[in-house]
């Protein structure tokens, strides 16, 4: 009988046995997890679990009725320690596996900081699972100091929530700018002053050089000489595609495993999808750490498990919840040279060119030029910048 097994039990991992069985798979399928818990959303984890406004049982992608009536095996709180691409078995515990088709969706891993600056430091937590915001949650109290290294998004959400909750938040960066890797200087700035009207301290151009204290973090030591107290340290510098695993088997890497455009690995009957899975995209090779990306992806791997086939054509997007902000993002900006902003007073939309090639928008609180800004990038149309800058500019009737 056929036997498909995922490996990672997220987002990606949940949504291919989803659509395996709900596509009409009828052989045996086995979901394997390192996390106790069932696949559960992770943005809301650094968020609304954190601030206590949203129980685990809400978080959860699928109850645990769903797997047994589609006849899925789930294994949590389990790790595959080999997989054997000529027999296409796969080791977990003390259980050899055989597979007719094998998918790894094994995410992504925060980045940490090394032990020899404090990063083995009690108090020092990075955002990327349950276990490390169930660890944070009793640090977060009102009052107390939290440093937050990197101003990308995870660190910029993590400085929102610690403000409310009622701690004093310090937001270092190294490079020039926040978000310098990720946006333009205009989404930047905007960024930054949210930030600031909230109290949040934001020092850019500015590292941390190391944390200091007696087993746990009391104090940290900045790149500009700077020494601060602080009660507990948040690190968002990042994450890895998890690839251990696909290394030790011998599949291809590049930027992550690497894959065909249909999903493929260089292991025969191996796929990949997700945070951890590179594919061709516009003639480059590029790997998308978002949710959206997970479940597309994943779904069209199920798909061509099934005999379909199908490219999985990307459509990027992205949104990021900072205090009373959703910001949401369409499109690679990528090679942009330049960036027109339409200002409408409580909505802000930052819109990326190379030339007279719409890229990108960043939109916030601004969902109208969203989702006209993302019809216009997914159709290969662009938007003609005098109509995008005039707050008047009728911007629907850019997608005639």
């Amino acid at each position: 009988m056929n036997h498909v097994i995922v490996i990672g039990a997220g987002q990606a991992g949940s949504s291919c046995v989803a659509k395996l069985r709900n596509g009409g798979f009828e052989g045996a399928i086995t979901l394997i997890g390192s996390e106790p818990a069932l696949p559960y959303q992770r943005p809301p984890l650094s968020k609304a679990y954190l601030l206590g406004d949203m129980p685990l049982e809400r978080m959860f992608l699928r109850p645990d009725s769903f797997y047994a009536d589609h006849n899925i095996t789930v294994r949590t709180g389990e790790t595959v320690s080999a997989i054997d691409t000529d027999a296409q078995t796969v080791t977990v515990g003390n259980d050899t596996l055989d597979y007719t088709d094998l998918v790894l969706t094994t995410g992504s891993a925060p980045r940490r900081l090394p032990a020899s600056i404090g990063g083995d430091l009690e108090g020092g937590f990075t955002v990327r699972d349950l276990a490390d915001v169930d660890k944070m949650a009793p640090w977060c109290q009102s009052g107390k100091t939290a440093l937050i290294v990197g101003g990308g998004y995870i660190g910029l959400e993590a400085a929102a929530v610690c403000c409310k909750l009622g701690l004093n938040v310090l937001l270092v960066e190294m490079a020039d700018r926040i978000l310098q890797r990720v946006a333009a200087a205009e989404t930047s700035d905007y960024f930054r002053a949210l930030h600031t009207s909230h109290g949040v301290d934001v020092r850019e151009g500015a590292g941390l050089t190391r944390l200091t204290g007696e087993g746990t973090v009391s104090g940290a030591e900045l790149t500009d000489g700077t020494t601060l107290d602080v009660d507990l340290v948040i690190v968002g510098v990042g994450i890895a595609p998890e690839t251990d695993l696909a290394e030790a088997a011998g599949i291809s890497l590049d930027n992550g495993i690497a894959t065909d455009a249909q999903g493929r690995t260089s292991a025969p009957h191996v796929w990949a999808a997700g945070d951890c899975a590179s594919f061709p995209y516009k003639g480059d090779r590029i790997r998308l750490e978002s949710v959206p990306n997970a479940i597309d992806q994943a779904e069209c791997v199920a798909e061509n498990i099934m005999g379909a086939a199908k490219d999985y054509v990307a459509r990027p997007w992205f949104w990021s919840d900072q205090f009373d902000v959703k910001l949401q993002i369409a499109g690679l900006n990528t090679g942009y040279d330049r960036v027109v902003t339409r200002d409408g007073g409580g909505a802000k939309s930052f819109w990326y060119y190379a030339g007279d090639t719409l890229l990108a928008v960043d939109a916030a609180n601004d969902p109208r030029a969203y989702m006209i800004g993302k019809r216009l990038i997914e159709a290969g149309k662009s938007a003609d910048p005098s109509v995008v800058a005039d707050p008047e500019g009728d911007l629907k009737a850019l997608l005639k």
